[in-house]
């Protein structure tokens, strides 16, 4: 299955830790994926939406959403199969590989996380997305220039602007 874990998770092993109580993962999974669902994560142990919602989630054409939760422990998996950002194919090009514990995860390049922590903010206006943003820029060697670029594009200028005032101030 290919995939990416994104959002606080991601913002807070490249950037700054913080509490979250949720994972959010761009998993890309293809039919035959969809039907092996039930069998990696068990009703036992896991929800999940039925397999109409997951179908109809993973055809949508953008914003395509649903909801893991293991049940001993209530922690959540916020899922995101669509695959038509403008900026995916360049996140699943330069997606990293980070260490833990015996193993590696996949994580979305700092970047994506950037993109998709703005779209945030443009909606909620929570300031734990500038904060998340502001971590990154400083932990790691982010591109500004493709920011700048690909902010423009996904009209998310203004608030790119912001984090750079946070940054620059």
């Amino acid at each position: 299955m290919e995939y990416m874990i994104s959002g606080s998770v991601a913002s807070s092993l490249l950037g700054e830790p913080r509490f979250t109580a949720d994972i959010d993962i761009a998993l890309f999974l293809s039919r035959e994926q969809r039907d092996e669902l039930p069998g990696v994560f068990p009703a036992d142990h896991f929800y999940l939406p039925p397999r109409e919602v997951i179908e109809i989630e993973c055809e949508r054409e953008v914003r395509g959403h649903f909801n893991m939760i293991h049940h001993a422990t209530g922690m959540k998996a916020d899922v995101y199969p669509s695959r038509n950002h403008p900026f995916l194919p360049w996140a699943l090009k330069n997606k990293l590989r980070f260490p833990y514990g015996d193993s590696l995860i996949t994580l979305a390049p700092a970047e994506y996380v950037i993109l998709h922590k703005l779209a945030f903010f443009q909606e909620s206006q929570h300031g734990k997305h500038i904060r998340d943003i502001a971590a990154l820029c400083r932990m790691q060697n982010v591109d500004r220039e493709f920011l700048r670029i690909a902010t423009q594009q996904l009209h998310l200028g203004n608030e790119w602007h912001t984090v750079i005032s946070s940054l620059d101030s």
